[in-house]
């Protein structure tokens, strides 16, 4: 694969992926001015199981010891592949912490001990796991941010269709939940983003040589995930994702180079309500802030007759989900209080020069909205200079 951006960093191997502007995720691992410089992160994207991403990060990390870079295993699962095993022999491996849970013992990434050992740069793989209940965060990315802040660089790798925007067209598209996600706001932190690519039928092909699964699952994973269309789906995806990460970092290289003027930044509002199903509505709102490089707002009005804290708990508790959920994708949650919910939104668009906005489309009957109005009608007729995007919700399944 050719390299999209050079890695500054002299040291560094000459092989890169995109390189994207650093930024924030979540707020408890914000940048502060006090403390060590924060990590570089960068990502090895691909757009299935076995096309490579490990053994690439394992060819990379072998580079780096031998041109004299502290570098470590955190955690590595080589998933029985024999290629992928002989790679890990020569470096260092922190060892990992042998968790209770239930009756059983299972093994997750020492972060204590890597923080102790503090290397240069630690190798992470399947970025998308979920610690084990009780651990010190609850997912692995988590565990990243906390080895970022403390200034130490990481490797990592996940599949494309673990991105939390991308978890409802990876449903529809290949008839499979994907519960295991990682907000779009992580790899936006990215330094670089190497995307490791082969071609469908190479990858089946590997498939077949048991080089993927056990011998026992191959035709089944041929029919259902690894079926073509699903493959080139996918592969488009993470080319797609990887793409904008290179225009990220183009536009960020052209604004601090003073190469051309900064356009007047985009921003993108989500109107939030706790009915059912509004996931939808919040992931495509972060998928359209990704795709404009731009900051975005979850919003909720709430008005002097609701109370959904006491009148209606589910209500409430959907409520606090999606603000949850536009959190962890990036958003700044807004909650407007006003006796008319299209007033507020209106005034709250103009104050922040919102550019996009996003509904869920209403459920209520023509003859309601023909008697009372509608919120997105006002939109359309008052903010002519604005894109209205209505996205259908459907109640998702629990």
């Amino acid at each position: 694969m050719a390299n999209l951006t050079p890695i500054p960093d002299p040291v560094e191997p000459a092989a890169a992926g995109a390189s994207g502007p650093e930024q924030p995720s979540a707020e408890k691992h914000t940048f502060r001015s006090e403390g060590p410089e924060p990590g570089r992160l960068r990502v090895y994207l691909g757009a299935a199981p076995g096309v490579g991403k490990t053994y690439r990060m394992l060819e990379d990390a072998h580079l780096m010891r031998r041109q004299g870079i502290d570098v470590v295993i955190g955690l590595i699962e080589p998933h029985g592949r024999a290629d992928t095993i002989a790679l890990v022999d020569g470096l260092e491996q922190i060892p990992l912490l042998d968790v209770q849970y239930r009756t059983v013992t299972l093994r997750e990434m020492n972060i204590e001990a890597i923080l102790a050992r503090h290397p240069a740069w630690c190798l992470v793989d399947e970025l998308a796991h979920s610690n084990v209940p009780g651990s010190r965060n609850r997912k692995r990315y988590e565990d990243v941010l906390e080895l970022l802040d403390a200034g130490i660089s990481v490797m990592t790798a996940m599949n494309v269709q673990h991105l939390e925007t991308l978890n409802d067209a990876v449903a529809r598209a290949a008839s499979t939940q994907i519960r295991e996600t990682v907000p779009d706001s992580f790899l936006r932190r990215a330094n670089e983003v190497v995307n490791v690519d082969i071609t469908v039928d190479e990858l089946r092909g590997r498939l077949r040589q048991g080089k993927i699964y056990a011998p026992e699952k191959v035709e089944q994973a041929l029919a259902n995930f690894f079926r073509k269309g699903n493959l080139n789906m996918l592969r488009e995806l993470a080319l797609r994702t990887t793409a904008e990460q290179v225009g990220t970092a183009a536009a960020e290289y052209r604004r601090t180079q003073g190469l051309e003027q900064a356009p007047m930044p985009e921003k993108v509002m989500v109107c939030l309500s706790p009915r059912a199903g509004m996931e939808r509505l919040v992931r495509t709102g972060a998928r359209v802030a990704g795709r404009l490089a731009t900051d975005w707002y979850a919003v909720y009005v709430e008005t002097p007759d609701t109370d959904h804290r006491h009148g209606d708990p589910e209500a409430f508790a959907r409520l606090e989900e999606y603000e949850r959920l536009a959190r962890d994708l990036g958003a700044r949650v807004v909650v407007l209080r006003d006796k008319k919910v299209a007033d507020a939104l209106i005034e709250f668009a103009r104050k922040e020069n919102i550019s996009h906005i996003v509904f869920g489309q209403s459920a209520r009957s023509r003859w309601d909205i023909f008697l009372h109005g509608s919120i997105v009608n006002r939109f359309l007729s008052e903010m002519r200079d604005t894109t209205v995007q209505v996205v259908p919700v459907q109640k998702e399944k629990r």
